[in-house]
């Protein structure tokens, strides 16, 4: 039974990259808490925090914080290890997205490998569900991988707009079309599946709309580029800009 399209489409906006600034020099400013609560009062309507193994940005600190601060969802990214398991269960945020994880990585690289890590996968989400976590999945617009997150009990897929978003940036204009499809065409089968379906990665003012139109998608996560370009206008109207884009293109 397919998921129902629901409403308007919703913004989740990354914070981790506040952070990042704030360990570039050590102390507590700037507060990604304090950016969470702008964001919400601008028209996010859910925050992502990955709280990497390395805690090389978000911090256990941070996330106790957002988790006291927000009046809206936590989108909790973490990787698939025993000791992210145990903080979520401790935190029990509205959503859990398992991505990979490597140390040596500047940011994440690619999506989960689910299709041949089906079962420890399965035993690893179940109890985040049982808990009251949506879980979702952060993948490659690869059909493999969507119905192995079907088969292992995920009610979310995040796909990876990473790709799409490079050859763009790069000038890699066949290969952005391909990619663009192939993340339509994925869109539609895990809709099928009745998934709900999500997507981020190094979206832009330039890249976000050809992905805001799919009606599948139901969230879009978007961080980095974000806090890029709050640096050049501001938190508030850099938000408010990448909102109107969205609402544009599903209007």
């Amino acid at each position: 039974m397919s998921a129902n399209f629901a409403g308007k489409l919703r913004l989740g906006v990354n914070i981790d990259h506040v952070a990042t600034v704030r360990n570039a020099r050590g102390g507590e400013y700037p507060d990604p808490v304090r950016a969470a609560k702008l964001a919400e009062e601008a028209g996010a309507d859910g925050i992502t925090a990955h709280l990497r193994e390395d805690r090389r940005h978000i911090t256990d600190s941070d996330i106790d914080g957002l988790m006291d601060a927000l009046n809206i969802p936590l989108n909790f990214e973490m990787a698939a290890t025993d000791e992210m398991q145990a903080i979520a269960l401790r935190h029990k945020p509205h959503a859990v997205c398992i991505v990979p994880e490597k140390r040596e990585e500047k940011t994440t690289e690619g999506g989960l490998e689910v299709a041949r890590d089906e079962n420890r996968l399965a035993h690893f989400i179940a109890p985040l569900r049982e808990a009251g976590c949506r879980v979702s999945i952060f993948i490659a617009a690869d059909r493999a991988q969507i119905e192995a997150a079907n088969r292992i009990g995920a009610e979310v897929i995040e796909l990876h707009t990473g790709a799409y978003c490079d050859a763009h940036a790069e000038g890699r204009f066949e290969e952005r079309d391909a990619e663009l499809e192939r993340l339509r065409e994925m869109s539609t089968f895990a809709h099928s599946l009745g998934l709900e379906v999500h997507a981020g990665h190094g979206m832009t003012y330039d890249t976000v709309q050809p992905i805001a139109v799919f009606p599948e998608v139901m969230e879009l996560n978007i961080g980095h580029f974000l806090m890029g370009e709050a640096m050049f206008r501001g938190l508030t109207p850099a938000i408010s800009e990448m909102r109107r884009l969205m609402d544009e293109a599903r209007s």
